[in-house]
């Protein structure tokens, strides 16, 4: 049985410059899943991109970055089809943000239903960037609502199947505020959860592109800071009044208030053994995951 969790990172660089970090797995039924996940897509797939690392170094850089990315990436869904009218010139645009994503789950569709005409004659490079536009439109909402940085990696293997459910006492796990060197679950399904959509107050989503948290798979997200509390009393409160404002839709849903196909945050499944004080400084010349060992 599996304990600890050793992500080794490296310079993009310089892949013989690296830096480990050993992670202790949480005792709970929901951790022991993951963990035998990883293990089969270790063994069975690639990490998707080993370079997904947010919120490292100076602001504007990261900024320009993203629109530069995202940007980028419409062109090579237009150059196939004619789908987005518009580029993001500014992260804080949440309607533009909002309309990439509709467009992301329309035309890439869901996971199991790849079907529409546009998925079915687009080239293996567009099929890509369409996937990227999902992870792109996300990484800027990151930006926009962090006054500070809040670095994380995220780490993903997209073509393993996302079939492992959680069963209603495992909502009881969920951990609403962020502490650095936790390893948390990653929403895995296309959609949006409450707290995504409260967030982006999305006038875009559409009934069945609502997708509460109830599948998980091997992939995850590492956060590398602590969340303040303040901000995230003002986050509930800020979902409490868009549930209000949407009362009717979730009722369509029959999700009354407190549901816990509501709960924000996710499942904490491992915590970092120590906290280097230069860890952030090893980590921001070391944006990418080289290698994920069990033990």
């Amino acid at each position: 049985m599996f304990t600890k969790v050793l992500i080794e990172y490296a310079n993009p660089k310089d892949l013989s410059d690296t830096y480990t970090l050993s992670f202790t797995i949480r005792n709970h039924s929901v951790a022991d899943t993951w963990t035998k996940l990883v293990d089969i897509a270790l063994k069975k797939h690639a990490i998707d991109d080993p370079g997904r690392f947010y919120q490292f170094g100076a602001k504007q850089h990261q900024l320009d970055k993203a629109l530069a990315d995202i940007n980028r990436t419409i062109d090579i869904i237009n150059s196939h089809k004619l789908l987005i009218d518009r580029k993001l010139t500014d992260v804080l645009d949440q309607d533009t943000l909002n309309y990439l994503h509709h467009v992301f789950e329309i035309y890439h569709g869901l996971l199991d239903q790849q079907n529409n005409d546009f998925w079915k004659t687009a080239t293996s490079e567009v099929r890509k960037a369409l996937a990227d536009l999902n992870i792109q439109v996300h990484a800027c909402e990151d930006l926009a609502r962090s006054s500070s940085n809040k670095p994380s990696t995220y780490i993903t293997w997209y073509k393993m199947p996302k079939l492992f459910k959680l069963e209603d006492s495992q909502y009881n796990l969920f951990e609403d505020c962020a502490k650095t060197g936790t390893i948390y679950l990653l929403y895995c399904e296309i959609g949006k959860t409450f707290e995504d959509l409260s967030a982006d107050n999305d006038k875009y989503i559409h009934d069945t592109a609502f997708k509460p948290f109830k599948y998980f798979s091997a992939d995850f997200r590492i956060k590398y800071y602590n969340d303040d509390p303040r901000q995230i009393e003002k986050k509930h409160a800020t979902m409490k009044q868009y549930y209000k404002t949407k009362q009717e839709f979730f009722n369509r849903q029959a999700l009354p208030w407190g549901h816990r196909y509501l709960l924000p945050g996710s499942i904490p499944v491992a915590d970092l053994d120590t906290t280097p004080p230069d860890l952030i400084d090893n980590l921001e010349s070391r944006q990418w995951v080289k290698k994920i060992t069990l033990q």
